[in-house]
């Protein structure tokens, strides 16, 4: 057992039914926590599951005192009157844009969604002939926005010189650190160096875990942890120097995966804060909260018309399923701000299910030039940073083959001739040629482009009259809806190939410390060993075949993730060294001779004399 205070904050195991009793789980963060909707998830076919992340996905909106009646949610007072007052100070920068820059920021999926946002809201502005305001940061710079590189966001002190760089020279900058546990570093970091130069910034703080439950394990780099840091800002707050924007959206529908209703919810609040100020500060009055509810109401909506194609989006998991099954590929290939969905959903597979980067791909279709911070960064960077129009027409396009799979997605309102004469060539190489289109009423797919695939998901949105800021949010529906829809079926593809036992990422890539805690809390919940012996196993197949000498057990969490991202089913090999109490090289032959990961896992837990079975943590609680 590794003598340091490195794991002094993690729990030990609780005996078996004993998990509630013990608070564990309540001590568990809600973005961490088993969702009981979906905890047979693994037992679920397509059309199940497409079923359960809508059941899951709808608890965004759910409100106050329905689900988890101690924890403020997206329509509290509390939370509302919060997003008012931070519109209120962005109207402030747009009032005087001299000297004044809104930042959007963060790691991983709460990068790219900056991003995402940052690109939406300065095209707005541009459009209205104003100067953009607008820049994002994401932890790893340009290349995390189109490649897995999660380990980025484990410093505080790269955050900080990353947002010192884009600050300089600016007299009045807020900026919003997306953090979907509470849980970033990079985000940490920023903030405290915020709140420690007030004069300048203003640090609002977004995620979606209350802060007695934000990460309070010491961070490596930087004098605090992300607990004390967002306890400073719930101070500062009173004064309105900080701000804390934090509603609890439930446990994900795979546990912990905060790509899913944690990059939903991020995309839903932020968008709704930013939007009310722009639309407001232009008509010469304060937001209000009935600003702020029609645009939730609309998001709300979008639920609602885009789990209407429940029955078609499983059909799309079944095939994207077989595909992957097979060994194939599949390609997402989206127009505008749609290829950035496409983009963050492949990506976004890679730590989630340990998959290849070349399993699911996104491409976006359409000029691009002026969305990077440093485009040169994704220049002759290697086919894992490849993601254009060109790079599919050179890269992917000549090696298409019948098991492959090609989704496109666009809107009536892109150029459809471009679509189908890139759907024809797509049609010489593979039939399996999907798409998901978005249309306004009265708008239909001329029928020579409908004939091209053999199933498509039509989703039509009603016509909204909105004035030029709130024709933005018929853009944000499509573009969350897209989301939605491209999450349920990479994540349900995955489950149907067996990567996913319950609801959990079994097979994860361990790219952070965030991810490294996960995995050893995994170990405890499945194996039933003690704190102490769930350590060791993990760090034996960290750093196998080298030995656990002393120096090893001492060495700080980046150091672990630094040789576990590099390695392939570190959780699955050192549960099933725990469950069968075998070695490591037996464990690895085991895994290989198995048709999936969580079958041989699944065997090991119901084998003769082990403290845990699957039966031992229950069936999904019925509300």
């Amino acid at each position: 057992m590794p003598s340091t205070k490195r794991y002094q904050h993690v729990i030990e195991t609780p005996e078996p039914g004993e998990w509630e009793l013990s608070g564990y789980e309540a001590a568990v963060p809600i973005t961490e926590k088993s969702n009981p909707l979906t905890r047979n998830l693994d037992k679920a076919d397509a059309e199940k599951i497409v079923q359960l992340l809508g059941q899951c996905d709808a608890e965004i909106f759910q409100e106050e005192g329905q689900i988890m009646p101690t924890y403020q949610r997206l329509y509290s007072e509390s939370v509302l009157s919060t997003m008012l007052q931070v519109a209120g100070k962005v109207q402030e920068v747009l009032k005087e844009p001299d000297g004044g820059l809104v930042v959007l920021s963060g790691g991983g999926t709460s990068g790219r969604m900056a991003f995402l946002m940052s690109v939406s809201f300065n095209q707005l502005m541009k459009g209205l002939g104003q100067k953009p305001l607008y820049t994002y940061l994401i932890a790893g710079g340009d290349r995390s926005v189109v490649a897995s590189r999660e380990r980025t966001e484990d410093s505080a002190l790269h955050g900080i010189e990353e947002l010192k760089k884009v600050a300089a020279g600016k007299k009045r900058v807020v900026v919003i650190g997306i953090s979907v546990g509470l849980s970033a570093p990079f985000v940490a970091g920023q903030m405290d160096y915020c709140m420690d130069n007030t004069a300048v910034f203003l640090p609002v703080l977004v995620g979606f875990n209350p802060v007695s439950m934000a990460r309070n394990d010491p961070i490596e780099d930087w004098r605090s942890t992300f607990r004390q840091v967002a306890e400073r800002m719930q101070k500062m707050q009173e004064k309105q120097e900080a701000f804390v924007l934090n509603p609890a959206i439930g446990p994900e529908g795979l546990s912990g995966s905060s790509r899913m209703k944690g990059g939903s919810a991020t995309k839903i609040l932020l968008e709704t804060l930013l939007l009310a100020a722009h639309k407001t500060v232009d008509q010469g009055v304060v937001s209000s909260q009935r600003c702020l509810l029609e645009i939730l109401r609309t998001f709300e909506r979008a639920h609602q018309v885009t789990y209407s194609q429940s029955s078609k989006i499983a059909t799309l998991t079944k095939q994207v399923g077989i595909s992957l099954e097979k060994k194939g590929h599949v390609h997402l290939v989206g127009w505008q701000t749609l290829g950035i969905i496409a983009i963050m959903d492949g990506v976004e597979c890679i730590h989630t299910f340990g998959a290849d980067f070349r399993d699911i791909r996104g491409f976006l279709i359409g000029d691009h030039n002026d969305m990077f911070n440093q485009k040169n960064e994704l220049s002759n960077q290697g086919p894992q940073f490849t993601f254009s129009q060109d790079d599919f027409l050179t890269s992917v396009l000549p090696s298409l083959t019948e098991i492959d799979t090609v989704v496109f997605i666009f809107t009536l309102d892109d150029n459809l001739t471009e679509v189908q004469a890139l759907a024809e060539r797509v049609r010489e190489k593979s039939r399996n040629i999907q798409a998901l289109v978005h249309s306004t009423v009265g708008q239909s797919l001329p029928a020579p482009l409908k004939k091209l695939f053999p199933s498509l998901i039509s989703i039509t949105w009603p016509l909204l009259f909105f004035d030029y800021e709130g024709s933005y949010v018929q853009k944000f529906q499509r573009e969350l809806s897209t989301k939605w829809v491209l999450n349920t079926v990479s994540t349900g593809a995955h489950v149907l190939l067996g990567k996913i036992l319950q609801n959990h990422m079994l097979d994860l890539r361990i790219a952070n410390s965030k991810l490294f805690w996960r995995a050893l809390a995994m170990l405890q919940r499945f194996s039933g060993q003690s704190k102490a012996r769930c350590i060791e196993s993990l760090l034996q197949v960290i750093h196998f075949p080298q030995p656990l000498s002393n120096d090893v057990l001492a060495a700080p969490i980046s150091c672990h993730v630094q040789v576990a991202h590099e390695k392939e089913k570190v959780i699955p090999t050192a549960l099933l060294s725990l469950l069968l109490r075998c070695s490591i090289t037996e464990a690895k032959e085991r895994l290989a001779a198995a048709s999936s990961v969580c079958e041989v896992v699944r065997s090991a837990l119901s084998g003769p004399g082990q403290k845990r079975s699957i039966q031992a943590f229950g069936d999904p609680v019925v509300s």
